[in-house]
């Protein structure tokens, strides 16, 4: 990228390329832990300065395969110390990390995989058969390595074991960060809930700048003293940027693995003393009902970090009141890198009484150094922060995506602003709520209907696990709210119970017509309940 410079500074010129985070790491705090937990619950334990080390015979095996500057390798892997060794192997000698989510269905992993023209696979064993699976309809695919080590039991020539992979590199590794800041280093696909999976292709620029500005007091606040537990998978938006910042500081990491129920994170937290976590609202959920069925507590843990989809009231004050664990609620998406705003107290609002203090926890926050946001009308002209006017939040900043991967058209306006398909509002103190998604949102007779405000409350209800809403035709008002709930495990309930339980808390023109009973409400690839699919398969709807 070219620009003029009248006059140029007089500083060192080391470039943002996101293998700093692990060299400083491993220079400074190298016998720091880095600890994972496999599928058969056992733990294993690393360091940096070994996890270094590793990562470069990595770097050193895909330059002898062939795997250059802007070459696509791939992860399939949960949260590991393979998995961040290949992440900084990959990353640090110029190639692009493109994480494969495993809970997505095959046909949307082999359209992903032939879209990103991926060269290599580094899969966990755990996802083999997936991974093999998908050889025969991914021919731009070279060589699938299977972690961990003793896992490729096959002849075939497109698979190999990953520790024979690099037992088998020449001793010199390429160099780390000898690119502009500006190349790509990162790949991860939306989720699709509308359409093919689109995908964001990070710069190591925007991961660098990102991880940093997330260590501010009001986003992580993370330090070395910190031993820090990413639950969000390193699949998800780049586990929200953890795989760096944690680094970057030189705090202990915990790998959780793929067991992320509430009895195992409550024991994997007290074990190693996790002081900060972050993750979506339902892994909270079941990690509280652990809690208060077993009595257990959370001795070490400081603050956590919740995002991913509106977080209910009950599991901030839960964790607040009854744990004395620090609630962060947070907003982005993959296209922001992806924390965009967090909901942490200013001054002012620290005197406000507990009640006002808490009704703004629940909104997504403001926007951190770097992150600008807005709202506009449908015609894009802005809309005051009064808390009250609703229109299509805007973000821009240089952690936001500017295009998709192998589009040739602009996803920002002429200003720079990226539509993030969310309708919001903006109040007095910057505070963002999401009222809805702008395909979910439901218009009943000309007024909007925060279906995600009444999820909240649904879920609060003592007897609810989840709750959805949303819209179905109506031939007087357009569209009314439908209630569906999933129930706690041997509760039983009727739907006056939930009327009862929302009146007054919401708009009377608010209250669904119809609450329904459901065995399951499904999630989706990255843990929200999937809207698309209670369409189709509950309501027999077209998507």
């Amino acid at each position: 990228m070219q620009r003029h410079i009248a006059l140029p500074g007089l500083m060192q010129a080391q470039a943002l390329t996101v293998n700093v985070f692990l060299e400083f790491a491993a220079r400074w705090h190298g016998q720091n832990e880095v600890i994972e937990r496999n599928a058969a619950s056992s733990i294993k334990r690393s360091t940096y300065a070994d996890i270094e080390a590793r990562a470069r015979k990595l770097s050193s095996a895909l330059n002898a395969h062939g795997i250059r500057e802007g070459d696509r390798v791939a992860t399939l892997a949960m949260n590991s110390i393979r998995h961040l060794e290949a992440w900084y192997g990959i990353m640090g000698m110029g190639a692009v990390c493109h994480t494969l989510n495993p809970r997505l269905i095959r046909e949307q992993l082999i359209y992903i995989v032939n879209h990103a023209a991926d060269r290599i696979i580094l899969a966990d064993a755990a996802f083999a058969k997936l991974a093999t699976s998908l050889l025969d309809d991914c021919p731009c695919v070279e060589l699938l390595v299977l972690m961990p080590d003793g896992s490729a039991q096959t002849t075939s020539p497109r698979i190999s074991d990953y520790d024979a992979f690099l037992n088998g590199a020449p001793a010199v590794a390429p160099p780390w960060g000898d690119f502009d800041e500006w190349s790509a280093c990162g790949l991860c696909y939306t989720s699709g809930t509308t359409g093919n999976p689109k995908g964001v292709l990070y710069s190591h620029r925007s991961n660098y700048l990102h991880a940093v500005l997330s260590l501010q007091r009001s986003v992580t606040n993370l330090s070395a003293a910190d031993v820090v537990m990413p639950i969000v998978p390193m699949f998800h938006a780049n586990a929200w940027g953890l795989a760096f910042s944690a680094p970057a500081v030189g705090a202990k990491l915990v790998m959780p693995g793929a067991r992320l129920d509430g009895e195992s994170l409550q024991g994997l937290i007290e074990q190693e003393g996790v002081t900060f976590s972050a993750g979506v609202p339902t892994v909270w959920q079941s990690l509280l009902q652990h809690l208060g069925t077993t009595g257990k507590r959370l001795e070490s843990l400081k603050s956590v970090l919740i995002a991913g989809s509106a977080c209910p009231e009950s599991i901030i004050r839960t964790l607040e009141d009854q744990y004395g664990v620090e609630v962060l609620h947070a907003w982005g998406m993959t296209e922001t890198s992806p924390i965009g705003a967090t909901a942490a107290p200013s001054a002012k609002m620290q005197s406000l009484p507990l009640a006002d203090r808490r009704a703004l926890s629940l909104k997504q926050g403001r926007p951190f150094c770097g992150i600008d946001l807005a709202i506009s009308d449908d015609l894009g002209a802005m809309l005051p922060h009064d808390g009250a006017s609703q229109g299509h939040l805007l973000v821009r900043g240089a952690s936001v995506a500017r295009t998709y991967f192998g589009e040739d058209s602009e996803a920002v306006d002429a200003q720079g602003w990226f539509d993030t398909g969310d309708i919001a509002t903006i109040d007095e103190y910057g505070f963002v709520q999401i009222t809805d998604r702008a395909k979910d949102i439901i218009k009943s007779g000309g007024e909007w209907i925060s279906s995600v405000e009444i999820e909240n409350l649904a879920v609060a209800h003592p007897k609810a696990e989840r709750a959805a809403v949303i819209g179905v035709r109506d031939e007087k008002w357009g569209e009314r709210p439908l209630l569906l709930v999933k129930l706690r495990s041997g509760e039983t309930a009727a739907a006056e119970e939930f009327r009862q339980y929302l009146e007054g808390r919401i708009a009377r023109w608010w209250m669904p017509d119809e609450i329904r009973f459901v065995d399951d409400l499904p999630l989706g690839a990255t843990g929200k309940i999937d809207k698309k699919r209670i369409r189709e398969t509950l309501l027999g709807a077209t998507p």
